[in-house]
């Protein structure tokens, strides 16, 4: 009988423990990979436990529209690009930033050295892949900074809807493709091309750099008391993750790596990867620097006749979940 009281003792407490935690999900921008690392090390690692959250991570793709799945309230907050947040802000979605983990950009125009491209006055009359779906943003802030078309035509460029690989360059489809620093050069670089061969152009170097991987949530959540301290706690725990994943980045990747269901993921690259994303978070705290935004904010007004937002944004972040987070 008291072997009996003590487990049925054991298991509710188990039960209330369980029930204690406070659930939230996040949705990824894009597949389980080193990119989102911090958060698979928070998890793993106990840290969003700790906190009292039930953490759940789906993971994005191609076809999946992280925007759309926090609106349909099929997550609690997401990860996106701050151009793309901006421009869905403007068209309706009130979203808010909470926190910035990323501090520096990864974005990358990588060019064959062949073609002649010294520099952006060298684009024009050459085909240039670019990623859409909310990506291409940057791209066309710069061109437009640049004065140069994206209609193609003398003195313009031709853009190719680039898909989420590098097979544009390698096979010459075009002559400069999108990338990473932390993925799709090293996917380059991979396929036997060396780095001799290749002119990168950063746009951290050029100047057009926008704020990528921020958190994102519905304006009106903030609203409710019990919310906004899930996202203190999550918030908390996510920047104890990436911080743990910076010290130990072939560890996290391979935290990555067990969590990648697909199986597509490499051990060779996720830690490839995570060495390149460490420097993308490093000397963050979480907390979004307002010159930061003011600069992605001036980049995607700078269009000319046809600007990535068409005014400066109002209400669109906030630091008090990050200064809640840091107490």
């Amino acid at each position: 009988m008291r072997k009996y009281l003590m487990a049925t003792a054991a298991a509710l407490t188990t039960a209330t423990s369980a029930y204690a935690a406070d659930d939230v999900t996040l949705q990824l921008k894009w597949v389980t990979q080193a990119q989102f690392a911090g958060y698979y090390v928070a998890l793993e690692q106990g840290f969003y436990e700790a906190e009292g959250l039930n953490v759940t991570i789906l993971a994005g793709g191609p076809d999946i529209a992280p925007g759309q799945v926090l609106a349909g309230g099929g997550a609690d907050v997401m990860i996106d690009w701050m151009p793309s947040a901006l421009a869905a802000r403007e068209k309706g979605l009130p979203i808010v930033n909470i926190a910035q983990p990323f501090k520096s950009s990864g974005l990358m125009l990588t060019c064959w050295k062949d073609s002649g491209i010294t520099g952006p006055a060298d684009f024009p009359g050459h085909t240039l892949g670019v990623w859409f779906y909310g990506n291409e943003y940057p791209f066309l802030s710069w061109m437009s900074q640049e004065g140069i078309s994206t209609e193609g035509g003398e003195g313009g460029v031709t853009v190719l809807k680039q898909g989420f690989n590098v097979d544009p360059l390698l096979q010459r489809q075009a002559d400069c493709i999108s990338t990473m620093t932390y993925n799709e050069y090293g996917q380059v670089l991979e396929a036997g091309v060396t780095a001799d061969e290749l002119v990168t152009f950063k746009y951290e170097d050029v100047g057009v750099a926008t704020l990528e991987d921020g958190l994102y949530v519905l304006e009106d959540k903030l609203a409710d008391p019990a919310f906004e301290d899930k996202m203190v706690r999550f918030v908390r725990a996510s920047m104890q993750g990436w911080k743990w994943a910076e010290e130990n980045p072939e560890d996290a990747a391979m935290i990555v790596l067990d969590n990648d269901e697909t199986g597509a993921q490499t051990e060779e690259h996720q830690i490839y990867m995570m060495g390149e994303v460490a420097k993308l978070t490093a000397g963050s705290d979480g907390t979004l620097d307002p010159a930061d935004y003011e600069r992605t904010v001036a980049t995607l007004l700078a269009g000319g006749s046809d600007p990535v937002i068409t005014k400066a944004p109002e209400g669109a972040y906030t630091l008090a979940i990050t200064d809640a987070a840091l107490k």
